[in-house]
């Protein structure tokens, strides 16, 4: 990250920014950093000026104590200001509950696209299962288990308890249980872990909601709701996808919608 912004709380956001044209900046989800998307900002950055940054308490970028939703949201109103005034917003999984706050928040926003946002509303249990998991990841990272903290997560997306157990040994357990306190960001952004009609339905700009053909069923039909739900929203489905998208199957459906 070559440049940083501040925040309307003084927290230094970093970014990088590369192409030219219209501004489009990519927003991660949890556990993620900037780099985790800067694999789809080479693609775009041929068509547009891509903004890639590390969300507060992540990477490059500072924190600020306490946190609130409405803070990230001036995060990405800082780097529109960057960006020149205005920008289009794409968010990956929790990132896309964020960016859709953002243009419900009235940010001068052009387009938003979404990639999976989790919303568990057809996940059987799924409302249970985020309170569950809500309650124990306040006890986890208030007593400072970190490491607990990211199992829980773990868990939450489908990894089983052999894999987790590998993950706890791999080199990269370090930096996961370093930015494990956002996971109570992402877990403040999804307000809940199910779609938020109410507020969607005052996002008034385009909207396209974007799924994996491959990705289960329930993650599916919670990304065509958000497309149903905002006023001018449109469900795409990219074959053989998963949750783990390839960068260079969404690349080219990003930038049809955006230049539109």
């Amino acid at each position: 990250m070559e440049k940083k912004t501040l925040s309307r709380d003084g927290t230094p956001i970093a970014y990088t920014r590369t192409g030219q044209g219209p501004a489009v900046i990519l927003v991660s989800g949890a556990m993620s950093t900037g780099g985790t998307v800067a694999p789809l900002a080479v693609p775009l950055s041929e068509r547009f000026d891509v903004l890639v940054h590390d969300r507060r308490g992540r990477g490059q970028s500072g924190d600020t104590a306490p946190y609130a939703v409405a803070r990230e949201v001036e995060d990405l109103a800082a780097l529109i200001e960057a960006a020149g005034g205005e920008a289009s917003l794409c968010g990956i999984s929790s990132g896309g509950a964020l960016v859709l706050e953002a243009a419900a928040s009235g940010l001068p926003v052009r387009r938003v696209a979404v990639y999976e946002t989790p919303y568990a509303d057809f996940l059987e249990g799924g409302a249970e299962g985020n309170a569950a998991y809500t309650r124990n990841l306040e006890a986890a990272l208030s007593e400072g288990r970190n490491g607990d903290a990211v199992e829980l997560f773990l868990r939450l997306t489908g990894m089983g308890e052999e894999m987790i157990r590998g993950a706890r040994q791999s080199p990269m357990w370090p930096g996961m249980e370093a930015v494990a306190p956002t996971l109570a960001y992402d877990n403040a952004v999804m307000a809940g872990g199910l779609v938020p009609r109410d507020r969607l339905a005052s996002v008034t700009v385009p909207v396209l909601a974007v799924a994996g053909g491959a990705s289960p069923e329930w993650m599916r039909e919670a990304t065509r709701t958000v497309a149903e739900t905002v006023p001018r929203g449109t469900y795409r489905v990219l074959e053989g996808q998963t949750h783990m998208v390839d960068p260079t199957a969404l690349a080219p459906v990003l930038a049809e919608f955006f230049v539109e």
